[in-house]
């Protein structure tokens, strides 16, 4: 069931079209972000998540978070805090939006599912482990960790291998598009019983060779030259989790979805 009164606390793109959604589903929608709305607009609320509120948020059945980490190593954590402290009750449901990046520490000598512990290695998978754990804690949260996402307008690989960017053809890679993370956004805020860590993934990791390789090949352009390993190689994430929550992708693979990207600018 969609929820009657939701917050989306960062209205990125993927925060917008959770709303959007949302809306035109009958349901109302109150957005939270640092700036002040171009327009005059009850539902938006403007606040710096680094610092305690000053007014309650308003009451509502569900909160999406969709916050990247911030410049202070403890603003994730803060945040979660602070949203909870400000919130006049508990809401039913909270989708709090991380990264795979928090398994940044394993290989890729076998596929990783929901059951393998964050294993961070950078200040930024630190961060988003610490705002996990306090949104688990405090607004007893669903963990959506997506891996890369990408589509209209996320379209910077493309661009890299129309200029013949050298990238790294070994690393191993997962991605998402950015359609199937709303969807299962939206999923988690309808579930019974949803996982308590979902990692959003569709169902074909492969190396980042192979994906230059395919762009290449639909751009009609050279394929951009193997670069410098980087200290990341890359993991392997298993998405079976995410299917049975979401059912088929919209973009099950990267072919699929940069396919119709390259259709639709063509």
């Amino acid at each position: 069931m969609v929820p009657t009164r939701t917050l989306i606390v960062g209205s990125g793109r993927i925060g917008t079209r959770v709303a959007d959604a949302l809306r035109r589903a009958g349901g109302e929608v109150w957005t939270l972000r640092r700036s002040a709305a171009s327009e005059p607009d009850d539902h938006h609320l403007a606040a710096d998540l680094s610092r305690p509120l000053s007014s309650p948020l308003p009451a509502v059945d569900a909160v999406v978070v969709t916050l990247p980490p911030g410049e202070d190593e403890g603003f994730l954590a803060a945040a979660a805090a602070h949203v909870a402290a400000a919130l006049p009750g508990p809401p039913s449901r909270t989708v709090w939006v991380s990264s795979t990046r928090v398994l940044e520490g394993y290989g890729d000598e076998r596929p990783l599912t929901e059951a393998d512990e964050p294993r961070p290695v950078s200040a930024r998978a630190q961060q988003l482990v610490d705002g996990e754990v306090r949104a688990v804690k405090l607004l007893d949260a669903v963990v959506l960790r997506p891996a890369g996402i990408y589509g209209p307008g996320r379209d910077r690989l493309i661009r890299q291998v129309r200029t013949g960017t050298p990238v790294d053809h070994d690393r191993r890679t997962n991605r998402i598009h950015e359609t199937d993370v709303v969807r299962t956004i939206l999923a988690l805020l309808e579930a019974d019983a949803p996982p308590r860590v979902l990692h959003g993934v569709d169902e074909r990791p492969a190396t980042l060779g192979e994906v230059v390789t395919f762009l290449a090949a639909r751009l009609g352009v050279p394929v951009p030259p193997h670069g410098e390993p980087g200290d990341r190689r890359g993991t392997v994430l298993d998405g079976s989790v995410l299917r049975s929550v979401v059912g088929e992708l919209a973009f099950p693979t990267f072919e699929d979805g940069y396919g119709e990207m390259l259709t639709a600018s063509a």
